[in-house]
């Protein structure tokens, strides 16, 4: 239980704070809280896959492991509008944001100040043209789940999450909530 003086004070705090000008609220909030940097992660199914299934990986620069089609939001981006950009981008998969949908858990905070949120979506790899650029991707290929290539940390990090790659013992999966 909150102390009486304690409350009032803080009752004050959010009086006077609720009656400055919008502008001078979201740059103090700005100054308080974590800043995060935020990433659109597509993970990607091959529908026509047998057993454990395929997902999408890339090869990018320096070349050593292997991704999931991701990149940062611009400025107000929606999250699935980012994650359906960037899948085009790095893969030339070009899905619409409505095929997507979010992953659970959809939001991934790592400990270095950045969230990846992941959408999920499936396509028939053998009518699914990849193209990459060569510079910002070298190479994007369909990789069995039970057999990945060598992966980024950060992509065998957020894999775990979903119970797939090496690390998928060390993070327990996700659980939607029980109603």
């Amino acid at each position: 239980m909150i102390p009486r003086a304690r409350a009032t004070g803080r009752a004050l705090g959010y009086q006077i704070f609720y009656r400055l000008p919008v502008p001078l609220r979201r740059r103090l909030v700005r100054l308080a809280v974590p800043k995060y940097v935020v990433g659109a992660v597509t993970l990607v199914r091959d529908t026509e896959a047998e057993g454990a299934g395929r997902i999408l990986l890339l090869r990018q620069p320096p070349g050593y492991s292997w991704t999931l089609p991701a990149g940062l939001l611009q400025r107000g981006e929606a999250p699935v509008v980012g994650a359906a950009r960037e899948l085009y981008e790095e893969s030339g998969v070009r899905l619409s944001p409505d095929r997507l949908r979010p992953a659970v858990p959809n939001a991934v905070v790592h400990a270095k100040g950045w969230v990846d949120v992941v959408f999920e979506a499936e396509v028939p790899a053998s009518t699914t043209e990849l193209t990459v650029d060569g510079a910002e991707v070298f190479e994007a290929a369909w990789h069995p789940v039970d057999d990945l290539p060598r992966l980024s940390r950060a992509t065998a990090n957020l894999l775990a999450h979903y119970g797939i790659g090496p690390r998928a013992g060390e993070v327990p999966p996700a659980t939607p909530p029980v109603a």
